[in-house]
């Protein structure tokens, strides 16, 4: 697949959010919920034309921010990723339109009855970043950013190996478990759980490295 059909695959990705909103633009009320509680009751309103911008206009967000962020990189690294960023590019673009869409659909509705889908939506995101960690070249933008990832390639490396797995074991396990687990509140309790576990256990582990990195250089 050549570098412009590429592109414009994920230009359709991040219309699509768009196609949908016209298609329900005028079943919409001109005041549309725009936040959720746990217990997915809407607690914030804003008038429709909002609707433009977020949720819709995340897939154009993120596309340009990926875009844009080889060429902002200090260290150049990102661009060494070659075809495992333009992958990556690919992955968060038809996440977030993919979540786009869905929120919209949340609105239109009035309410999240079931935030289960949104949960496997995020665990799925999860499971493939881990799969594509161990290619991440050390930067300011993508990965487990520490102070000692950044300072130590090898701390790095150490790190994103150990990240990738935990990460598509842990976005596995939320994907399964918001099929099972029954009750908005019980389900939120174990998804932010598991996030801080599959981002705690790696920056931790990056400092206890980074630890014995410098203990073998003196």
């Amino acid at each position: 697949m050549n570098k412009h059909l590429k592109e414009s695959i994920q230009w359709l990705l991040i219309m699509l959010p768009y196609f949908y909103l016209a298609n329900i633009w005028q079943q919409l009320p001109s005041r549309v919920p725009i936040h959720f509680n746990f217990e997915g009751v809407a607690d914030n309103w804003s008038g429709k034309n909002f609707l433009l911008f977020l949720p819709a206009g995340l897939g154009v967000f993120v596309y340009c921010l990926m875009v844009a962020l080889p060429y902002i990189d200090p260290k150049k690294k990102i661009l060494q990723m070659g075809d495992k960023y333009t992958a990556l590019r690919f992955i968060f673009t038809f996440f977030f339109s993919l979540l786009s869409v869905y929120l919209l659909y949340v609105t239109k509705e009035g309410g999240m009855k079931n935030p289960y889908l949104l949960i496997a939506i995020l665990g799925l995101l999860f499971a493939l970043l881990g799969n594509y960690f161990q290619a991440i070249r050390p930067n300011y933008f993508i990965g487990i950013r520490t102070p000692w990832t950044l300072d130590n390639e090898q701390v790095w490396k150490k790190t994103h190996q150990l990240a990738g797995r935990l990460w598509m074991v842990g976005g596995l396990l939320i994907t399964l478990l918001a099929f099972v687990i029954s009750g908005n509140a019980a389900l939120a309790i174990v998804f932010t759980s598991l996030v801080v576990v599959m981002v705690l256990i790696p920056v931790v582990y990056s400092y206890i490295e980074f630890k014995k990195e410098k203990k073998l250089l003196n």
